[in-house]
């Protein structure tokens, strides 16, 4: 159900969900992050008295502005256990009245999945074409309505990230609402190298060899944190704190200007080192396995 507004998608997942859940009952639904899916299966789930566990639970934004922030305060306010990322994301969900005996902190699924698969990484097949060379390129990722949906501010962001790249690729997996956007609006940057949206080998690749990634996407900032990559997220807030004070990450911000002191920064060779958080550590899945475990024997 990739197609239809907000209110369709959600409506479609609740139906279909519902008859899944009918015809196969279940002791506990387990639902993971911030999609609209987690949102709709939770509450089908809650309507038909099955327990819930949000995998990803307490992590806060602030801005009810993202669909993914509504979907993260909907789950959690009618989730009976959180499997949390960050001792943070636990100290907000107490904030908002949940008891600390229902919130397990177990660390990051999906560096799990991240660190399962790192070995496995693929060269992209434009990489050797396009002379890309390790640590001397940049990757870039934009696709939220406040970077692309006007057409002056779309273009004055890729100008000072090609304009302070000091001569080095810039490449671009477009999304397909960037993409249109940027033929509607026609901007187009010859320098710039532009792919379709590639597959998680290939992608992690070109991040773990790449000099940093610009983007406003949340879970790149966690991947670059633990590959050890510097990042710079073009966004005024951000879900995943921990990626700025632990990690390569820095947060600054819509306003394109952000950008050229920034880079100089990078540049310079004082971009901060960062740490990886705690229990990041490619064993949150057992973890939240042995928390079903003695919750099912319970």
């Amino acid at each position: 159900c990739g197609g239809g507004t907000q209110a369709e998608q959600t409506a479609y997942i609740m139906l279909k969900f519902e008859q899944e859940l009918v015809a196969n009952p279940a002791d506990l639904v387990l639902v993971v992050g911030d999609v609209t899916s987690t949102m709709a299966c939770s509450i089908v789930a809650k309507k038909l008295n099955i327990r819930v566990a949000h995998v990803e639970g307490g992590i806060r934004s602030n801005d009810r502005s993202m669909p993914e922030e509504i979907n993260r305060l909907l789950t959690d306010s009618i989730s009976d256990y959180f499997f949390t990322t960050t001792p943070e994301a636990g100290e907000n969900l107490q904030r908002e009245g949940i008891h600390p005996s229902k919130i397990y902190f177990v660390g990051n699924t999906m560096i799990d999945t991240l660190l399962k698969h790192q070995a496995s990484f693929r060269k992209p097949v434009f990489f050797d074409s396009w002379q890309l060379q390790a640590k001397q390129y940049f990757v870039i990722t934009i696709h939220r309505p406040a970077n692309v949906d006007d057409p002056n501010q779309l273009k004055y962001l890729l100008r000072e990230i090609l304009d302070n790249s000091n001569g080095m690729p810039v490449v671009f997996p477009v999304h397909p609402r960037t993409r249109k956007n940027m033929e509607q609006f026609g901007i187009s940057f010859p320098e710039l190298l532009l792919t379709d949206p590639m597959g998680y080998l290939e992608f992690n690749y070109l991040v773990q060899h790449a000099r940093a990634v610009i983007t406003d996407s949340g879970g790149i900032t966690e991947e670059t944190t633990v590959m050890g990559i510097p990042c710079m997220t073009l966004r005024n807030s951000t879900e995943r704190p921990e990626t700025c004070v632990i990690g390569t990450n820095e947060l600054l911000g819509t306003d394109p200007r952000a950008i050229a002191p920034a880079m100089k920064k990078l540049m310079d060779g004082v971009w901060k080192k960062g740490e990886i958080p705690d229990k990041w550590d490619g064993k949150s899945a057992q973890r939240i396995i042995t928390v079903l475990s003695e919750l099912s024997a319970a």
